[in-house]
């Protein structure tokens, strides 16, 4: 190619910014190869129904790591292109959803919807074509089955088990440990799991169960629940809830003036849990909370920047990072790295990558050579204090000068 010498410096700039918005670059990028057609990465998320609340952070959070890697040059050389579809929350639309990207949308890699059970139909399809399947938040490990997938949400092998002994373990440091306890979950498949082992895990620490109950999946009348609560009137409550469950929980709580003692929460909402007032001491699990050990770790200081000012301009209750964005991000990290490492898209080589390799992410060291490809449990608990999640036990990753706090 010849030098620019002899053309106008104006009319160069110009040239040169046309070719940049055309693009779609940063300043700074790298240029892509020429003629290459983009890497296409297929998924789902729910932007609607009972789960869009978190699904709608899995979003912002994607939108965040498509546009670094293409400003960085994206993958091989190539722009990176997501497709992305509105599973509307259910499992059988999940499915159908990833069939279309998989054969009419002809995507190069796939990467998990939100909530286990999505997840689940995805699995399945992600089986029927041998397609690898990065996913951020399954809980259920016993039912993942295909030796392609590969959990980032880091809760072991068996998390009915060591989820709950870290939750109760964190408020039997309490000065006044709790005595007795009452479970109320969601059917949802995974929290239903964890609550299941709850029980177990609560007789095992000596803790006396005053109540049981369970709800549908979708249910908005809490009012029957919280009076049962109020009469049991527990030391303790393990609410197995997902998305905004907890939240009209607790509403239906404070309408017959009832405020919880302490209670445990599983996936809660994080936004739209830290906005209300009686949310306030809320405990939950967690893998990433935005202080001191966690910002140490793999891209948290560039993910906290862009996610504030994504989050910002999105308007989204809570603008800080917790664990469903740390995890979302977590999962494009591995989904790059794998792909670097190896110099390929192809399934088969991508996949024993990961099972070979630990890999370094947003929310620790990952690895993916135990059961049903999981490695530690990573879980932590965190507490909503003055509305901001932080990080209470164990002590080890606590936010500086944080402890747990009763009402």
């Amino acid at each position: 190619m010849k030098p620019y010498s002899n053309t106008p410096r104006r009319s160069v700039l110009k040239t040169m910014a046309s070719l940049v918005g055309l693009m779609g670059f940063g300043v700074g990028s790298n240029a892509f190869a020429q003629g290459s057609a983009p890497i296409r990465i297929g998924g789902t998320l729910a932007l609607t129904g009972p789960l869009s609340a978190t699904g709608l952070v899995h979003k912002l959070v994607s939108e965040i790591a498509i546009e670094d890697l293409n400003k960085r040059g994206g993958l091989l050389g190539r722009k990176v292109e997501y497709v992305l579809k509105d599973d509307q929350s259910k499992p059988d639309i999940t499915r159908t959803l990833y069939e279309q990207l998989i054969t009419n949308d002809k995507v190069d890699l796939i990467i998990g919807p939100y909530a286990t059970q999505g997840i689940l139909s995805a699995m399945g399809v992600a089986e029927r074509y041998n397609k690898v399947l990065v996913h951020h938040t399954f809980g259920i490990p016993a039912k993942a089955k295909y030796d392609k997938q590969f959990p980032v949400w880091a809760l072991g092998p068996i998390p009915e088990k060591t989820v709950p002994t870290t939750a109760f373990d964190a408020v039997a440091t309490l000065a006044k440990p709790p005595k007795t306890v009452a479970i109320v979950t969601t059917k949802f498949a995974s929290v239903y799991f964890l609550s299941t082992g709850a029980r177990e895990i609560a007789k095992e620490k000596g803790l006396k169960e005053v109540l049981y109950l369970e709800w549908d999946f979708g249910n908005r009348d809490f009012g029957p629940i919280a009076a049962r609560l109020k009469d049991a009137s527990p030391d303790v409550i393990w609410v197995g809830d997902i998305g905004a469950e907890g939240n009209q929980l607790l509403e239906a709580c404070k309408k017959i003036d009832y405020t919880p003692p302490l209670h445990i929460h599983t996936f809660p909402s994080p936004g739209l849990m830290a906005q209300a007032q009686e949310t306030q001491g809320a405990l939950a699990i967690s893998l990433f909370e935005e202080h001191a050990p966690f910002t140490k770790n793999k891209g948290a200081d560039f993910f906290i920047k862009a996610f504030h000012e994504k989050a910002k301009l999105a308007n989204l209750p809570y603008q800080e990072v917790e664990v469903q964005a740390a995890c979302s991000y977590g999962a494009w990290q591995l989904i790059e790295d794998a792909v670097v490492a190896t110099k390929s898209l192809d399934d088969e080589a991508i996949a024993k990558w990961i099972k070979s390799n630990k890999v370094d992410t947003i929310v620790g060291k990952l690895r993916f050579d135990g059961p049903s490809n999981y490695g530690d449990d990573l879980m932590h608990i965190k507490q909503l204090q003055k509305g901001e999640w932080k990080m209470v036990y164990p002590k080890a990753f606590a936010a500086p000068g944080t402890s747990i706090q009763t009402i």
